[in-house]
């Protein structure tokens, strides 16, 4: 299957294999997530910025409106893009199920907008960039100081600049799959930044999902 929004991904990812040796660190040196919220349980009422750096609610964006929720690291990291550009692969098939796609990272809300191949995504980007919705839901973790200045000053990933924070946090990739009520029917977390969940698999959640939303 070819996704919309992958023509830079081949540029991404030669970038990535210079990187590999590096954020493989991430896996080694952080620690295991806190305890979250799982399926059952109502999604956290937490702050998020759009684009246009208005605040909204979590709860508030699901209320009546099914959701799949994409957690990811940020617009720098490749593995993410491709990942992003695989949802909106099946955003139309999701949007048919009744979900929106709504997709959360530490980028601030004008790096968004610098997101690769941001425009042919064709669903929202929200900015976590204090991370409170990322500890809510047990997901972050720590980024070394000495990984943070490598990722400066030799391949010009700047964490602080990107956030605008400088917590150095980051959130292992996940994907909740959220009822209009808040309440998560799928949750899929996986501390290793290189495996993502097929969108085949995200499909097969929501039309389960779908059955009781």
């Amino acid at each position: 299957m070819e996704y919309p929004g992958c023509r830079n991904l081949w540029i991404g990812m030669k970038r990535v294999l210079f990187l590999l040796p590096f954020l493989a660190m991430t896996i080694v040196a952080t620690t295991a997530p806190a305890e979250g919220p799982g399926v059952g349980d109502k999604v956290p009422d937490t702050q998020l910025r759009g684009e246009d750096g208005e605040r909204v609610g979590l709860r508030a964006l699901v209320d009546g409106q099914p959701a799949v929720l994409v957690f990811y690291r940020g617009g720098w990291c490749p593995f993410c893009t491709k990942h992003l550009a695989g949802m909106a692969g099946i955003h139309d098939e999701l949007r048919e199920n009744g979900f929106q796609v709504l997709a959360i990272s530490p980028d601030r809300p004008a790096k968004l907008a610098e997101t690769p191949d941001r425009e042919s995504l064709g669903y929202r980007l929200l900015s976590d960039s204090t991370m409170e919705t990322a500890r809510a839901f047990g997901i972050a973790f720590q980024v070394p100081a000495d990984l943070v200045r490598k990722y400066k000053e030799e391949f010009g990933i700047d964490l602080e600049a990107d956030s605008g924070q400088t917590h150095h946090l980051l959130p292992h990739p996940a994907v909740y799959v959220v009822a209009g009520d808040g309440s998560i029917l799928f949750a899929h977390v996986n501390e290793d930044y290189r495996e993502r969940l097929d969108p085949d698999k995200v499909l097969e959640a929501v039309a389960e999902a779908a059955q009781v939303k």
